[in-house]
């Protein structure tokens, strides 16, 4: 702890100014949860209306192989891995790649990873996994779409080509038990039988089924790439929406520390003023009895 009043003045005031930055940075991040969150749910209609699509042109045939039935020597994995692009969000970074580390006997082949945030990378940099290439996030609702055509955009020539079989999510998402956020993943493709199962037997909500015209592999295909635009839109949502959710928390803690820090401060700023008068006191008692 300094000992002149100067040397706390300071401390006071940079600690002062901290605090303001703190609670500036916890209004901006409570006021971005609610955009993002309110993006997810307005994803929802959408993406039901995809799954109605899939389910129409599914239930009308029987299950059909959309992508290749690939030797398992042959396989390739695409992995997107959703973190940050800036820091103080306490263990959000950590925590993903715990997730991706431990669910790595998923992947099969060879394995192609995507960083989705600047922090991210260097996690997967730092244990030693192959990074294709880094994305940047959205820093806006309305910049999510460009970030998801991003990322098609880098791995669709592969999906074309027929050379993924696999493609795995991983991200957070708002937690509905505890609050706050949890790591969460998801296996994209392949689009196989058990998929397919799933959504045949899903109730349509009216009595006839709707025809498709034209190009029935044309329409599949078009709803599958909706689907998958979707699935990786509420991915980024979702992990935006955690992001500023565990920046809060971190911002709630640093505010309560910062508070404590500046009270102790104060409290020997005033000790010390108190003591600096008595000994002036002192000095001038002593010199008018001399």
């Amino acid at each position: 702890m300094p000992d002149s009043l100067a040397s706390l003045q300071q401390c006071t005031d940079r600690a002062a100014d901290l605090q303001s930055v703190v609670r500036t940075m916890k209004a901006l991040s409570a006021s971005n949860i609610t955009q993002y969150e309110n993006a997810v749910v307005a994803l929802h209609e959408y993406y039901h209306t995809v799954e109605l699509g899939l389910m129409a042109r599914l239930q009308q045939r029987p299950l059909i192989s959309i992508v290749p039935k690939t030797e398992q020597a042959a396989r390739k994995t695409i992995v997107i891995v959703f973190g940050t692009d800036q820091g103080l969000v306490g263990q959000f970074n950590n925590q993903i790649m715990q997730l991706v580390q431990s669910k790595s006997d998923e992947f099969k082949g060879t394995q192609t990873f995507w960083a989705i945030g600047e922090r991210v990378y260097d996690h997967l940099i730092a244990a030693d996994i192959p990074v294709a290439g880094q994305i940047n996030l959205p820093n806006s609702v309305s910049t999510i779409t460009d970030t998801i055509g991003q990322i098609l955009h880098v791995t669709t020539e592969e999906w074309h080509a027929e050379q993924v079989t696999d493609l795995y999510l991983f991200h957070h998402r708002p937690s509905a038990t505890s609050g706050q956020y949890e790591p969460h993943w998801r296996r994209l493709l392949p689009l196989d039988n058990q998929w397919q199962l799933q959504i045949q037997q899903q109730p349509w909500p009216s009595n006839k089924l709707p025809q498709s015209l034209g190009n029935e592999q044309a329409t599949l295909s078009a709803l599958v790439r909706e689907y998958l635009f979707v699935c990786l839109y509420q991915a980024c949502a979702e992990s935006l929406a955690s992001e500023h959710a565990s920046r809060l928390a971190a911002m709630q803690r640093a505010e309560q520390n910062i508070d404590e820090m500046l009270a102790q401060l104060q409290h020997v700023y005033h000790q010390q003023r108190q003591n600096q008068i008595d000994s002036e006191l002192f000095d001038v008692i002593a010199s008018f009895t001399q």
